[in-house]
């Protein structure tokens, strides 16, 4: 249920198409995106509606319970007070930073509902706010505190300029954070300090840009690399996909091998 909100991009520059297709250019879907920047972190800002119908943002923490975001939040506070009256909330979620320009990484907004679990879910919340949010054990159980379940309806992921999407919030559910991503920041270091004419082989053979003058590696996840180019018709951005999905982490280096191997016999 992709959607676009930008329009006519008018006279931002254009980067140059690549000259042939990208192999096994697989990304992430926009619900695996949001799964994993969802559970990149513990904080947030909540939007809520006041009496008069006004929006409200607050800072927040929360924890994951099947990726639906717990809150546990005063009754007194305003925006605690704002879910009990209108239970219609969003989450806007920051991925950790890892680049200069904030508009340039990761962010997500979960919208939908807020309910208060029940029965066995009522425990399952606590427990998942309490793995999250280790400081809540000193008031989580008070009785001017609620704890919250958001019941995702709608999902906007946005990766940066020019990434972007929506999806719903079923299949936000049924999608799963990436394994690999999270903890690629090492690797991508070493791939860019190291192998950068393994990178620029990439590049030309399996990135679709043979003109490629440099390659650098932006991100991996667990379908392939991001690759940021030079080519003499300006700077351009590719994808290189593995020949097969990554479980974890330990997988990456090997990964990496073979799109090497593939790129030099290209």
């Amino acid at each position: 249920m992709a959607n676009r909100d930008h329009g006519d991009p008018g006279d931002a520059p254009s980067v140059p198409p690549p000259l042939s297709p990208a192999v096994e250019a697989v990304r992430p879907s926009a619900a695996e995106e949001a799964r994993t920047i969802a559970a990149s972190t513990n904080t947030a800002t909540l939007a809520t509606l006041t009496a008069d119908g006004d929006p409200w943002a607050s800072f927040v923490t929360y924890g994951l319970l099947h990726g639906a975001p717990v809150l546990c939040v005063s009754n007194l506070a305003e925006h605690g007070r704002n879910l009990a009256a209108d239970p219609r909330a969003s989450l806007a979620i920051v991925a950790p930073a890892s680049e200069s320009d904030p508009l340039a990484s990761g962010r997500v907004t979960l919208a939908g509902v807020v309910e208060r679990p029940a029965g066995e879910e009522a425990g399952a919340a606590r427990d998942a706010h309490l793995a999250a949010v280790s400081a809540a054990k000193y008031y989580i159980d008070y009785r001017d505190f609620t704890v919250w379940v958001l019941r995702v309806r709608r999902v906007r992921w946005v990766g940066g300029y020019g990434r972007m999407d929506s999806c719903s919030g079923a299949d936000y559910a049924a999608a799963e954070p990436d394994p690999v991503a999270p903890h690629a920041s090492g690797a991508v270091a070493h791939l860019n300090a190291d192998h950068a004419e393994s990178l620029l082989a990439m590049a030309r053979v399996l990135g679709g840009y043979p003109d490629a003058t440099t390659a650098m590696c932006t991100g991996a996840d667990r379908y392939g690399l991001d690759l940021r180019l030079e080519t003499e018709r300006g700077i351009a951005y590719t994808r290189v996909g593995y020949a097969a999905p990554l479980n974890s982490p330990a997988e990456l280096r090997s990964a990496a091998v073979e799109l090497t191997r593939r790129a030099r016999q290209g």
